[in-house]
């Protein structure tokens, strides 16, 4: 029951025993979503600046220990399990490689966020708030086309107003609170955490901006190491 109110419900594969290797490579979603998270890592700049400052962090990042492919429940397509530190893929839910470059990034966030914090993922809303804001604002999650492709649409402040509602829908998934409480944990922290850009250092509101993000994190102690 209690890991029922973590979220864990979403996840009925987290209380499985592994299959085999030849028994899951049978099954198409679970192939698919291992070579579209394999080019996810390869190629993503988002992703893969956020696999360098996990390392940097003394975090490091092994495929086949940190990502699993499951199944899971039909409302979510991934999720990290601070319990294990692991990054669960919805197999059956990620169809798309540009979702599967959202989903990775999202939980890499709350990986990194994982590493250099003292989270309380389970026991503190306004510390689950915050990494929500935080891999709702950097994720790519809020880009203007994934909001038209969800038919909303917005001026100014939208970016803000997305973040916020998507890091609501969130909690209001993995932890059975009121939607007024998960509304009250974000509004609270929501200005430090919205203005927290590690380690990206601006908002990637494009893959052109997360290349340049990426390029500027591998230059950052160039000059001071050389002194």
């Amino acid at each position: 029951e209690e890991k029922d109110d973590f979220g864990y419900r979403l996840f009925p594969d987290r209380n499985k025993k592994p299959q085999s290797f030849l028994v899951r490579s049978l099954f198409t979603f679970h192939n698919k979503c291992q070579l579209m998270l394999r080019l996810t890592l390869e190629t993503n700049p988002y992703a893969r600046l956020l696999l360098e400052a996990l390392k940097q962090s003394g975090c490091t990042v092994f495929n086949d220990r940190h990502f699993s492919c499951e199944n899971c429940d039909g409302c979510v397509s991934g999720g990290f399990d601070a319990a294990t530190s692991q990054i669960v893929l919805c197999q059956n839910n990620i169809r798309q490689q540009s979702h599967m470059n959202r989903v990775v990034t999202h939980e890499l966030i709350h990986a990194f966020d994982h590493c250099r914090a003292h989270v309380d993922w389970f026991k503190n809303v306004k510390h689950l708030a915050c990494s929500e804001i935080r891999a709702a604002n950097l994720s790519g999650d809020c880009t203007l086309m994934n909001e038209i492709a969800r038919f909303k649409f917005g001026l100014k402040g939208h970016h803000q107003t997305c973040v916020r509602d998507r890091a609501i829908r969130s909690i209001l998934a993995v932890r059975k609170v009121s939607k007024e409480t998960a509304e009250k944990a974000v509004d609270e922290v929501f200005d430090a955490c919205f203005n927290d850009l590690e380690p990206f250092g601006r908002i990637p509101h494009s893959k052109a901006d997360a290349k340049r993000a990426y390029r500027d994190f591998q230059n950052r102690d160039r000059y001071t190491a050389n002194l």
